[in-house]
């Protein structure tokens, strides 16, 4: 935590409980905001919220200009106190800089739950605020505030888009039956939560194996929410293109081989509105890092990749998965059933890969374990 002074400022307790307020604020934005983070803002005077606002969608207002805004009394202002999950920008993108608002409205105390990592940010809208006279206190919330915006931290420090891995099984880790049968091993509540997973991505990734198996549209239906872009991994350009991901229900990018780009094949499918794009194979198939980096120049912040044992296993072993959400059903398929996870490389105890849990929630008879995977 840093500050000039924290005399005018709210207690502790009552600081964190402002700031929960901001993150729950910034939550009516998912969804909707990206490739720009989830945030909330909050105005305080006499111990009462005068003000409030979040930002609501990629090119709007963002929070601060939304909360200042919501103030009825603009007076008050200059004994306020402004509380915000992330640090104000400090640089003309779509909107101005929202920390030139807050100087030029005369609040005189900030209160910032964690740094923006945006190369054009990065502390600067701190510093500019602080050269002003404003008096500013972080790290309030720090950890959940850099939570809600996982995927847009992980974009600006990684380089690369936030990947959170899918899959369902049995509760003795098949995905399937020996006849490849996986239709549905968990229930409705269960896929109800999957397709509000996909609107809160802005990518959810696949492969041909997965969707020839299943006919899969990757579309939101179980819930209002967006549908995201449907990215699809085809070494050999083997989906059929009368696929349902290749509908016109959401805008479909497809990776294949370089041999194939130019095929008739692939240009079928361009003149479907399909993107087609080249990249290089591996041993374990197409170029994950190569994948992700095309999709990182497209702004897309997360992926949810619901694929099959060997995809979702590629992704971590190349260190690219960050998240893990393992839907587990009451039911046993046996030996024969095909198992959640391919070979890992895992040769003894210590080399396993590392979990951080989540709290387990319950989707009706079916269990949920999300997770941070250690790298």
């Amino acid at each position: 935590m840093s500050a000039i002074a924290e005399k005018g400022f709210e207690n502790s307790s009552m600081r964190e409980r402002y700031m929960r307020r901001c993150l729950e604020l910034a939550r009516l934005g998912a969804g909707s905001v990206s490739p720009n983070p989830q945030v909330g803002s909050v105005i305080v005077a006499d111990g009462r919220i005068i003000g409030e606002g979040y930002h609501r969608e990629y090119g709007a207002s963002h929070a601060e200009v939304n909360a200042v805004a919501a103030v009825a009394e603009e007076a008050l202002l200059k004994q306020a106190t402004l509380y915000v999950n992330l640090e104000p920008c400090s640089h003309f993108g779509k909107t101005p800089p929202c920390s030139d608002l807050i100087i030029e409205k005369g609040i005189p105390r900030v209160v910032i739950g964690c740094r923006d990592p945006h190369i054009k940010v990065a502390g600067k809208g701190i510093e500019k605020l602080l050269a002003a006279g404003v008096e500013v206190i972080e790290g309030v919330l720090q950890e959940e505030s850099e939570k809600i915006n996982e995927a847009f931290i992980t974009s600006h420090r990684k380089g690369r888009p936030f990947v959170a891995l899918k899959l369902a099984q049995t509760l003795d880790g098949k995905i399937a039956t020996a006849t490849g049968a996986s239709k549905w091993i968990t229930g409705e509540d269960a896929r109800r939560e999957v397709h509000r997973l996909r609107c809160h991505y802005d990518a959810v990734l696949t492969g041909a194996a997965t969707v020839m198996a299943d006919d899969s549209r990757l579309t939101v239906r179980h819930c209002a929410g967006r549908n995201p872009l449907r990215v699809v991994l085809d070494s050999r350009l083997s989906i059929p293109e009368s696929a349902g991901v290749f509908s016109d229900e959401a805008e479909t990018v497809l990776f294949t081989l370089s041999a194939l780009h130019q095929s008739q094949k692939a240009a079928r499918l361009a003149d479907k509105g399909v993107t087609v794009h080249a990249v290089e194979g591996r041993e374990s198939g197409l170029d994950l890092e190569a994948v992700l980096a095309v999709l990182q120049e497209r702004r897309v912040l997360s992926v949810l990749v619901e694929g099959g044992s060997r995809m979702v296993s590629s992704f971590i072993k190349a260190k690219l998965a960050d998240k893990l959400y393992l839907f587990i059903a009451p039911k046993l398929f046996g030996g024969d059933g095909l198992s959640a996870f391919a070979p890992l490389g895992v040769m003894s105890p210590d080399q396993a890969v590392g979990l951080k849990m989540e709290p387990p929630v319950f989707l009706g008879s079916d269990l949920l374990l999300a997770a941070y995977i250690s790298m």
